[in-house]
């Protein structure tokens, strides 16, 4: 496994970079062997240390996790302990999706995704003008950044542990069984929402004889 450790506003000394990687590889020859990169960061966050953790353990699989502490060990073993608790949970079922995986080397698409500017707020003379700009097909938040990303062809099983494991709030991708976009989210009330547009169901039977 290749390892990247970064510091932010705090040194990361040799003897914190082998803990870091002995605490990793402990934990990844327990759980799962066949991690093929890590990236932690270690960062000052006011009067606290911050350490973010983010595994690449197969394709399409990333396990993010993160942990602030007074102290940088304590911050790192924190957001370590998540991972390996992630890694526990999912171990028989990320098993099951990467033998599944094998068999369907190309059900997965590209998409592009953007980072739009944050909206800043108007006083009342902007907002007219502003109202005019959108009317007339201006306006809108300014795109800062724009990638490739993958769109993957899933069970909603396996799009709600995906987007577990990365600690994202939400992940779109294709429904393995009808072959319709459809989104995972993470509520308010803890609970995962399922999106799955109510489209032409001729479409969906045609998808599933095909």
């Amino acid at each position: 496994m290749q390892l990247t450790a970064t510091g932010k506003q705090i040194e990361i000394g040799e003897a914190l970079r082998r803990h870091i990687e002995a605490s990793l590889n402990s934990t990844l020859e327990k759980y799962f062997k066949t991690a093929i990169e890590a990236h932690v960061v270690v960062s000052r966050e006011a009067h606290l240390t911050r350490a973010e953790v983010s595994i690449h353990i197969g394709r399409g699989i990333v396990v993010n996790a993160h942990a602030a502490a007074g102290e940088a060990y304590t911050a790192f073993d924190t957001a370590a302990e998540r991972v390996a608790k992630q890694l526990r949970r999912y171990k028989r079922r990320l098993r099951d999706y990467h033998a599944k995986a094998r068999d369907h080397s190309a059900a997965s698409e590209r998409a592009m995704a953007y980072v739009l500017a944050p909206i800043p707020e108007e006083t009342e003379s902007e907002e007219a003008t502003t109202a005019d700009a959108v009317d007339q097909g201006g306006g809108g938040p300014a795109v800062i950044a724009e990638m490739s990303t993958e769109l993957p062809r899933l069970t909603v099983g396996e799009a709600a542990m995906r987007m577990d494991l990365a600690d994202a709030p939400v992940l779109l991708f294709r429904n393995r069984s009808h072959g319709e976009l459809n989104l995972v989210y993470r509520r308010s009330d803890g609970n995962i929402g399922w999106i799955d547009p109510e489209l032409d169901p001729t479409r969906r039977m045609h998808r599933r004889a095909s």
